[in-house]
């Protein structure tokens, strides 16, 4: 099961009416796409009406904003939703997203950085990265499963339901941002230019390159087993930061779509 973060309405999200970078590549280059289950199933998605969606995704919106906001607190803005607002998605996929999380542990607690790291390891079973989850006087929410970020700027964490009624942990915009400036901080005091970068010039090693004839055996296919600790962390990062400001800038949620 693979990961990508998508950053856009929630309208547009439930509609289905966006395309991961896989599917955008499959269409530029004339290939079928179809989302498989682990289990070999095809995903047949169910079509909705867009409309219905929006009312819905508001309703849910309000209700969390209400349920969120302080006693004499000014009340929280609703973000728009729509169907047509722009949307930033790319694929950072587990394995770098684990990297990312193990490059933060190791620089937080002092600890060198593993070289290396496997392929589908389980990055929160590496005990540094289970400390950092673990720890009390750090709450990062990247390490405690969040897989929603709001586009609020005030840094706060909870617990709640998802507009499909399925639990989730929920961030918002200004927390995320606040965690990814420190892990730059603490690993590589990046400026924007090369941060923004790193999402084409670091990431997975090509497995394999098929020739201009078509014609590819299995042995023409060196398969990776390990990949380069700190490229994937910065290939993650990179992702999540343009995540973040295109959220920011557009008012929209951050979602990781798995």
């Amino acid at each position: 099961m693979g990961l990508d973060i998508y950053a856009g309405t929630l309208t547009r999200y439930y509609s289905h009416n966006w395309k991961t970078v896989v599917q955008q590549w499959a269409e530029a280059n004339g290939y079928s796409f179809q989302k498989i289950t682990p289990n070999g199933e095809s995903v047949e998605e169910e079509e909705m009406n867009p409309a219905e969606i929006q009312t819905a995704v508001e309703s849910w919106r309000d209700q969390v904003l209400a349920a969120i906001c302080q006693p004499r607190q000014t009340p929280y803005t609703p973000w728009p939703e729509d169907n047509e607002r722009p949307y930033y998605t790319d694929k950072p996929d587990w394995d770098a997203f684990g990297a990312m999380l193990l490059v933060a542990a190791c620089h937080v607690y002092g600890e060198p950085v593993p070289p290396t790291v496997e392929k589908d390891w389980d990055f929160f079973a590496h005990p540094t990265v289970a400390r950092l989850a673990e720890d009390p006087e750090r709450t990062w929410s990247l390490f405690r499963g969040a897989t929603w970020w709001l586009p609020l700027s005030d840094a706060i964490m909870f617990q709640g339901s998802m507009p499909n009624n399925n639990p989730a942990t929920f961030s918002t915009t200004g927390g995320l941002r606040k965690e990814l400036e420190w892990l730059n901080q603490l690993a590589w005091q990046a400026d924007e230019d090369t941060v923004l970068r790193w999402s084409e010039t670091e990431g997975y090693p090509t497995d394999g390159i098929i020739p201009a004839s078509g014609e590819i055996s299995k042995a023409d296919i060196k398969e990776h087993t390990q990949y380069d600790t700190q490229s994937l962390a910065k290939f993650a990062f990179s992702m999540f930061w343009q995540a973040m400001r295109f959220a920011e800038q557009n008012q929209t949620p951050i979602l990781l779509d798995f």
